[in-house]
């Protein structure tokens, strides 16, 4: 599957057996690209969020990531949220030229100004979301798939052949509909992967069975 952290894991895990699999130094399994970022898998990949301004962020971030190392974005998260005011949408919307001009200037962050462009055109377009269905996370988590549309197992072929789904491809047009920009449908795959829509961990990861409850105790927004 087409995933950020992939890109930067080559080289860096041990080769994966075919379910996608590696073993820890104490002989429990975890996703194969575990090792390039363990905390980020173990703690946070995966798990639901539900907050706007978390949401509004992430699809941010995963813009930024297009064509770059999830691992890369990652280390700079810090400093993107300082330079984005921690991702407040109504405070980025009112970001000017000159704003666009000082996150042109900040070596903490990817400076490209197409997408510092999209992330403060999303923060418009998250406020008229906001304001029109009374919230951002409760409009996103309507896209969050059926059961039904999920495979039985997720393993390393399926993982290396979907880099979207139907329901990312819908959220991506939903999106575009709306003025937003670098929200293509493997783009939103990635992000719904990273915010528990799904559960993309390998169906033996260790980590699997925990997502899978945090996603049951998950009082979905709105």
């Amino acid at each position: 599957m087409t995933m950020p952290a992939l890109e930067d894991a080559a080289g860096t895990s041990p080769a994966p057996d075919k379910a996608g699999l590696i073993l820890d130094a104490a002989g429990a399994p975890r996703c194969f690209w575990q090792p390039s970022m363990p905390a980020y898998h173990d703690h946070e990949w995966g798990r639901p969020v539900g907050g706007d301004r978390r949401l509004y962020e992430k699809i941010c971030l995963e813009g930024f990531q297009a064509g770059m190392a999830w691992i890369t974005i990652l280390r700079k998260r810090e400093a993107f949220r300082e330079a984005f005011d921690d991702f407040d949408f109504e405070r980025v919307a009112r970001y000017t030229e000159q704003d666009v001009d000082r996150l042109m200037g900040n070596p903490g962050i990817v400076r490209n100004r197409a997408k510092i462009v999209s992330a403060i055109n999303n923060a418009r377009r998250a406020v008229a979301l906001a304001e029109e269905t009374g919230s951002l996370a409760g409009w996103l988590w309507r896209h969050e798939p059926q059961p039904a549309e999920r495979p039985p197992a997720i393993d390393l072929d399926y993982w290396n052949n979907n880099p979207t789904s139907a329901a990312s491809t819908a959220l991506s047009r939903a999106l575009k509909k709306r003025g937003w920009t670098f929200v293509g449908p493997t783009t939103m795959y990635a992000f719904m992967q990273a915010v528990g829509m799904v559960n993309d961990h390998m169906s033996g990861c260790v980590c699997h069975a925990a997502i899978e409850q945090a996603r049951a105790g998950f009082k979905r927004p709105g």
